[in-house]
């Protein structure tokens, strides 16, 4: 199983534990902490894990002309760009107490540091704290190095397949990069943060395998920001965990063997080797005597050997459709290779699959089942 590790306070990751789902306010709280407020109690009402901002030092991550060029796309919240951006950023108090509100509501609280320069990512490495990486813009040749620097200084931290376009068409998700991604990194957990439309992809992610899933939220799609148009709105963000919680119920052990629920349909139609046509009694019998119906009374559904009767058994006589079973052994002929060669002692002559036919010791009735199992 992939590592596992307690992401926050009480909640693990990985392995078999639920998917982490992470709603990405980002900035789509327009710059009114009020609103921002509203959308925490919205990701916590809808079943989300986590409520997570974006928290950018303009000064660090632009330089002053980029900050001072003319920003006139329909989503500006100003002039220049850097005054767009500013007006989208929270200060340090602000984030407190945001942080301090999601507490509040019972919901994990985080936002992403908008930094790429390793050397400086370093310095969180470092910190033991879990962390949750996206890989939107990024090469397979650049994650092996962002995993390999991690894995030097912190075990606790998963990787997310993400493609950074907003909104995201289904043709440029590639969510066999999670596969990829889980051969590459097989002890760490993998994820998936998507920007496409609906929800049906991203439940496909946990299909997958995706431990953690991240998706942009907003209170109204209609709104003025590049996001909100990727976004799920509240409605959308419920149907969202409703479904990863029930693909994670289907999603089974991946043993596959008869289960409890099928006794009654496996009681009604389960097929056993039949005789076609009337068997005189001796008659040593062949395959065109031989076929496979649902039979009475039923038997274990040995359909899968009916050749092997065929020149091992003699007719016990009875018309066509009569079932065939141990009864229709030759008594001086051991069952040679057939499936149940090692064990013949071990079976009571009878009809083939008749509780009654077992031999009630423990070893037996054990062996009994998982020989059927395999057929």
């Amino acid at each position: 199983m992939p590592l596992k590790f307690e992401l926050g306070p009480g909640r693990m990751i990985g392995g078999s534990n639920p998917c982490f789902i992470i709603a990405e306010i980002g900035q789509n709280h327009q710059g009114d902490i009020e609103i921002a407020k509203k959308m925490i109690k919205m990701a916590k009402d809808c079943g989300a894990d986590c409520a997570k901002f974006q928290k950018s030092e303009l000064e660090y991550k632009f330089n002053k002309r980029a900050l001072e060029r003319p920003y006139n796309s329909k989503h500006s919240w100003g002039k220049t760009y850097g005054d767009h951006k500013r007006h989208l950023e929270f200060s340090h108090e602000q984030y407190r107490e945001l942080q301090k509100y999601a507490k509040e509501v019972g919901i994990f609280f985080t936002a992403s540091g908008m930094d790429e320069l390793l050397e400086k990512l370093q310095l969180c490495f470092t910190s033991g704290r879990p962390m949750v990486i996206s890989s939107g813009m990024q090469s397979m040749a650049t994650m092996r190095r962002v995993y390999q620097t991690v894995k030097e200084h912190n075990q606790n931290f998963t990787i997310l397949q993400c493609t950074s376009a907003y909104p995201l068409d289904p043709e440029d998700v590639n969510l066999c990069v999670i596969a990829e991604y889980q051969k590459e990194f097989p002890d760490i957990p993998i994820g998936y943060s998507g920007h496409e439309r609906g929800i049906s992809i991203t439940v496909a992610a946990v299909a997958m395998g995706a431990k953690v899933v991240e998706r942009h939220v907003t209170l109204d799609k209609s709104w003025k920001g590049n996001d909100h148009e990727a976004s799920l709105e509240p409605s959308e963000l419920t149907e969202l965990v409703r479904a990863i919680r029930l693909v994670e119920r289907a999603q089974g052990t991946g043993i596959k063997q008869m289960l409890p629920c099928e006794k009654a349909c496996h009681d009604k139609l389960g097929k056993s080797v039949v005789a076609k046509v009337a068997i005189p009694k001796g008659t040593v019998l062949s395959l065109d005597m031989l076929g496979v119906k649902v039979g009475e009374p039923k038997g274990a559904l040995l359909k899968t050997w009916v050749s092997w009767w065929a020149g091992r058994h003699r007719g016990r006589g009875g018309g066509g459709h009569t079932k065939i079973g141990w009864r229709h052994k030759k008594r001086a002929e051991s069952p040679g290779g057939g499936p149940f060669a090692k064990n013949w002692k071990r079976i009571k002559p009878g009809i083939l699959g008749d509780p009654g036919s077992i031999d009630p010791n423990p070893f037996a009735l054990k062996w009994w089942g998982r020989r059927i199992v395999r057929v």
